[in-house]
C-alpha cells in the first residue's frame, strides 16, 4: 500500500446533526493476488490507533484512552480477508476479520477497483475504495453522553472510507 497516495477514513453522526470524520495517519496494508481482475485478492490492513487525526487534538486524545481505542493497550488495530468476491465488473465483497481494541469481528466491505496505471517511474499501481461500517458497542467503544434536550452525543454506527494505491511487487 502506498501511504502517501491512501487514506483510511471513518464518519461517525456527532449529536445527531453532523458527521465527524477521522484518520489513521499510520497506516500499512499488502495485497496478494495472481488474478488479473483481483477475484482471489488477499489482504491485510494494520493502522496505529495512536494515528488518529479529526482535526481537534483534545478529541484526538480522548480517542486514544480507554473511553475508546485504549492506544496503550491496543496500539494497532488490522483486517485479514478471507474471501473476495466479484459482484460486479469492477465491484467486489471482500469479507474478513476486523481487530479493534482486542475484538475480533467479521466485517464485509464493498470494494471499488478503480484502475490500474504504470506511473512515470515505471511501477505498477492499482487503486481500490473500500467501503462499509461497524457498531462501536461491538468493539467496547461504549463511550457517550446526552446533551441538554437528550440526545446522544455519538451514533453507535460508524462508517468507514478507505482509498488505496497499491503498488505491484516484483
Amino acid at each position: 500500500m502506498d501511504p502517501a497516495h491512501s487514506e483510511v477514513t471513518f464518519k461517525v453522526r456527532h449529536m445527531m446533526i453532523t458527521n465527524v470524520s477521522g484518520t489513521f495517519e499510520n497506516s500499512t496494508g499488502t495485497m496478494h493476488s495472481s488474478s488479473a481482475d483481483f477475484s482471489d485478492a488477499e489482504l491485510h490492513f494494520e493502522a496505529e490507533v495512536a494515528s488518529v487525526n479529526t482535526r481537534n487534538s483534545q478529541r484526538d486524545e480522548h480517542l486514544r484512552t480507554n473511553d475508546f481505542f485504549d492506544a496503550t493497550t491496543h496500539p494497532k488495530l488490522s483486517f485479514d480477508s478471507t474471501k473476495m468476491e466479484k459482484v460486479g465488473d469492477k465491484e467486489y465483497q471482500l469479507i474478513g476479520q476486523i481487530l479493534i481494541r482486542g475484538v475480533q469481528k467479521p466485517i464485509t466491505l464493498q470494494v471499488s477497483y478503480k484502475g490500474l496505471v504504470v506511473d512515470p517511474w515505471g511501477l505498477t499501481r492499482a487503486g481500490f475504495e473500500l467501503t462499509g461500517s461497524i457498531l462501536r458497542a461491538d468493539f467496547g467503544l461504549h463511550w457517550n453522553a446526552n446533551s441538554e434536550d437528550g440526545t446522544i452525543v455519538l451514533a453507535d454506527e460508524v462508517k468507514l472510507l478507505i482509498n488505496v494505491q497499491m503498488i505491484k511487487q516484483v
